[in-house]
């Protein structure tokens, strides 16, 4: 059984080879007609134009403004839904909460969309104006995408730390919630960190909720209300046609968004031996 065990987890290993072998092999050999200094300032992404542009950085913009976005909404109430769900809820609300939270994480993302484009649209454009296919619009899209991931495993973190961390404050006095935001909180915090980060690559290797509410337009934003592309949802919108010089780009942002993912892990990793 040692030997199957150890077999399954070299599948892992060698998977993950495998795609990295395949994104590097394909993609960094775009840079032998064009300067990564270029694709990766360049502000224009023109593939059929003569001659060819081929610059991520509107995109780059956008995912990250994009996936803030997601944060900002989502990391907030999915951490104080968990707290209220170890902390604050009878057992009958937590038996009703806690399967929505699980069947929020099983809605495809095309569902996701469609609420997006029908809903959140539709009010975006009547408050602010414009189309409605913004940043704002996909974040707080994100944002609700994001939610079960950052409320179940914040919510395992709380639940790990000792129950006596919490008795023993409440015996010094100090009330229910200072006891949580300054003893449990702070306890759980490489918990909370690893349900942040994970959200972070969940919500920006979103893609087709994305392409229905951003907007898809490949240039720098001036404003939250503006439209905007992404890295996933430019891959995923010309990788159909494309061919040559232009497939070995859209790969090679593949690689960039690869290695931007692999930097977060190794952010959380850094944090987590510190703490």
């Amino acid at each position: 059984m040692k030997r199957v065990f150890f077999i399954n987890a070299m599948i892992s290993i060698f998977v993950l080879i495998m795609i990295s072998a395949f994104l590097f092999k394909n993609g960094l050999s775009v840079f032998k007609d064009i300067s990564i200094i270029d694709f990766l300032t360049g502000k224009d992404w023109s593939p059929t134009d003569v001659p060819a542009s081929y610059g991520i950085f509107p995109m780059i913009i956008g995912s990250i403004y994009v996936t803030l976005g997601a944060v900002i909404v989502g990391v907030p109430i999915g951490i104080m839904t968990a707290v209220y769900l170890v902390f604050y809820a009878k057992e009958s609300m937590y038996k009703f909460l806690k399967p929505i939270v699980d069947l929020m994480a099983g809605i495809p993302s095309i569902i996701y969309g469609f609420f997006g484009l029908m809903v959140i649209v539709p009010v975006i454009r009547d408050i602010f104006g414009g189309t409605g296919h913004s940043i704002l619009t996909a974040s707080i899209l994100l944002g609700i995408m994001i939610l079960p991931t950052i409320i179940n495993l914040t919510e395992n973190a709380l639940k790990s730390v000792p129950s006596t961390y919490y008795q023993g404050a409440v015996a010094l006095g100090v009330s229910k919630e200072i006891a949580i935001f300054k003893v449990i909180i702070p306890a759980a915090k490489q918990g909370i960190l690893s349900a942040i980060v994970l959200g972070i690559g969940r919500a920006i290797g979103e893609t087709m909720a994305v392409v229905m509410v951003a907007g898809n337009q490949p240039h720098l934003p001036n404003g939250v209300l503006d439209g905007v592309r992404t890295l996933t949802t430019n891959m995923i919108m010309e990788m159909g046609y494309a061919s040559g010089v232009h497939k070995e780009a859209l790969i090679a942002t593949g690689v960039f968004l690869f290695l931007f993912t692999l930097l977060l892990n190794i952010i959380l990793s850094v944090l987590k031996r510190r703490s």
